[in-house]
């Protein structure tokens, strides 16, 4: 008789106009079910905000903790701040800051558990591919794509170029088409980079671009969404083979 499938809790702390990451991460995770034994239900508590700007921001990231502390009363294996921009707007290297202390609040609470933030998994995830040159895409105005860019490059990694699409509002950037990042970074610079990022925010649809472009390009393609949830799986110890959603997926790193 077969054991039952290990189930595990995946929780978000998630930004409350985003319409993605309670999407994207699903959707890679059910189709490693299709090729793995584990099992995953998903649990998210909400922060406001509407607007992408730096007031809002921070405003919406000194919310985390309450979120942190709900998560953890439904004892979650692993928990995701599902904001790039928040952290990386509250300064550089913040990811780390953040991950200790919402973890720091899970512990008190009797359920500790991991933290993972977009901002770090990013950043970590192309380390782990050796990327030290990357080319990438945002739906952010221009100055908040830089301080983007600031933050990556302070973590040891190049941008050579970015396309910033300049979408204020929240709610219109979960709306684009997940398939508009294939046509869109056609126009990145992508010669001597060893990474593309379909997508620097959790927000912005791109699940459906990530292989489309790796198979163009022939580079690792990844996204916010693609990174934090790689990085989920190597907190809970899993397999990080999912096949269709490009090289970090592939199960090689």
């Amino acid at each position: 008789m077969n054991a039952t499938p290990r189930r595990y809790r995946i929780g978000q702390i998630v930004p409350s106009s985003n319409t993605t990451m309670e999407t994207e991460i699903p959707a890679i995770l059910r189709a490693r079910e299709a090729i793995e034994a584990e099992r995953f239900t998903f649990h998210s508590s909400r922060m406001r905000m509407k607007k992408v700007t730096k007031e809002e921001l921070a405003a919406m990231d000194a919310d985390s903790d309450r979120c942190a502390l709900e998560l953890s009363d439904a004892r979650v294996d692993v928990l995701g701040y599902a904001c790039l921009v928040a952290i990386m707007s509250m300064g550089l290297g913040y990811h780390r800051v953040s991950e200790e202390r919402l973890g720091r609040r899970t512990a008190e609470n009797g359920g500790a558990a991991p933290v993972v933030t977009s901002a770090g998994a990013l950043v970590d995830s192309l380390h782990a591919l050796g990327a030290k040159k990357v080319s990438l895409l945002a739906p952010y105005m221009k100055p908040l794509t830089q301080l983007v860019i600031d933050y990556i490059e302070n973590e040891g990694i190049e941008v050579v170029d970015s396309i910033s699409l300049e979408i204020p509002d929240n709610l219109e950037v979960g709306l684009q088409d997940p398939r508009a990042p294939i046509e869109i970074t056609k126009k990145l610079k992508t010669s001597g980079v060893d990474a593309v990022v379909a997508s620097a925010c959790v927000q912005m649809p791109s699940l459906d671009s990530i292989q489309p472009i790796e198979d163009r390009v022939g580079l690792p393609v990844v996204s916010s969404s693609v990174a934090t949830t790689y990085q989920m799986l190597k907190k809970l110890g899993l397999s990080t083979r999912v096949p269709g959603y490009g090289s970090l997926l592939s199960g090689r790193y």
